[in-house]
């Protein structure tokens, strides 16, 4: 892949640009010129000097001030053009400069990705940390956002799964797992410059982060990390094999996907981060062994967390302690076919949460120590045995809507 480059400037383009140079300068000249002997005339006028020839003689004391005086003038018109020439040359310097450094950026992001194609996985793994040491340096928020996508879009590509350890595949192995580590440090640094505090080098927060349809099989840690409006991290179809850490991230006004994902004997953390407007979505995916955790998350303000259609099998989503003000949690349609959702000692005030049209089989819902101010909590033509066994007896059926009074504890 490479970028697209500007075309070159001609003969004629510096010609003409010099031409135009010239012109102003020539301009601010005259302009001085027509200024000193304006502010002469000025003078002379000032002190009522036209009547010099009736009263009196004027001396040369008097008329060499007045010539100093604007030959001063034009001294500082002199001194004007010599800035708008020093401003000129500066300005083409720069963009001289950053021209180069483009140019620059985009041999090394050509050699770059160049390595990502080589059949050894050492060089895969060079073009790897070639392409993150080019996002830090990257003159433009654009040029970074590329080579991020890049790096996105390897995930994205698919792999040959383990052939296993059997001596006869012992080679197919072995370069399964040297490719692998080159996918786990893509991943670690993803995770590692994502945490940076966004302004600083080497941070990439406020950019895109796409990893629809990646296998999660190593660790990532997005711990402290923000996403503010216009950054979106997507994990749409993605399935999790493995641990990823959200604790104490910062959640404003932005978007994170995990649409249509799956995941298998994962923990995925959200621990006490921080959600204001912003919206997480888990509508269609499917937990199954899982671990999904939202504790001590504060505040879901003016939030919403999405588990539509999502599917449960055997996993446990944990909202214990979590604080929800004026925000949104549905499960529209979500099956619970086993494990348990708690919201334990949770707080809420305003804002819904919504089970309509869930089915429940199995699995429990948990509201144990919840504090409700103003909020509502619906069922509305869900199915299966009541799930929230502290409020009603196991096997009644499930009421169309609970509205609980503010302040009243479970």
């Amino acid at each position: 892949m490479a970028l697209n480059r500007g075309p070159r400037s001609t003969g004629d383009d510096r010609e003409l640009r010099l031409w135009r140079v010239g012109r102003a300068l020539s301009v601010t000249f005259v302009a001085a010129v027509v200024v000193s002997g304006g502010v002469f005339y000025g003078l002379v006028s000032l002190l009522d000097f036209r009547k010099i020839g009736a009263t009196a003689t004027l001396d040369a004391k008097t008329l060499f001030d007045l010539l100093k005086l604007s030959f001063g003038v034009v001294a500082g018109a002199g001194a004007l053009v010599a800035l708008v020439v020093a401003y000129r040359r500066q300005r083409v310097d720069e963009a001289g400069s950053h021209r180069e450094a483009t140019r620059l950026h985009t041999e090394r992001f050509s050699q770059a990705v160049d390595k990502l194609g080589s059949d050894s996985p050492a060089v895969r793994l060079g073009g790897v940390h070639a392409l993150a040491g080019l996002a830090d340096d990257a003159p433009t928020q654009d040029l970074r956002q590329t080579c991020i996508d890049v790096l996105c879009a390897y995930l994205r590509l698919p792999f040959t799964p383990d052939p296993g350890t059997d001596p006869i595949h012992l080679d197919g192995h072995h370069q399964y797992l040297a490719f692998r580590t080159v996918r786990h440090t893509i991943l670690r640094l993803i995770g590692d410059h994502y945490r940076r505090p966004q302004g600083t080098h080497r941070s990439w927060q406020g950019c895109d982060l796409d990893l629809t349809g990646v296998t999660i099989d190593g660790y990532m840690n997005f711990s402290g990390a923000v996403f503010p409006s216009g950054g979106g991290v997507d994990f749409g179809g993605a399935t999790f094999n493995s641990a990823v850490f959200f604790d104490r991230a910062r959640f404003s006004g932005g978007t994170v996907n995990f649409g249509d994902a799956t995941f298998s004997t994962a923990v995925v953390s959200f621990d006490h981060a921080q959600f204001s407007s912003g919206r997480v979505s888990f509508r269609g995916a499917t937990f199954s062994g899982s671990t999904v955790s939202f504790g001590g998350t504060v505040p879901f303000h003016g939030a919403e967390t999405i588990l539509d259609c999502a599917i449960f099998s055997g996993s446990v989503v944990d909202f214990d302690e979590a604080i929800f003000s004026d925000g949104r949690v549905s499960f529209l349609g979500a099956v619970f076919a086993a494990g348990a959702v708690s919201y334990g000692d949770a707080t809420f005030s305003g804002g819904t949460v919504s089970f309509d049209r869930a089915t429940f089989s199995g699995s429990t819902v948990s509201f144990d120590r919840a504090t409700f101010s103003g909020s509502t909590v619906r069922f509305i033509r869900a199915t299966g045995p009541a799930p929230w066994g502290l409020l009603y007896a196991v096997g009644t059926p499930v009421p169309e809507t609970i509205t609980l009074p503010p302040g009243w504890l479970v």
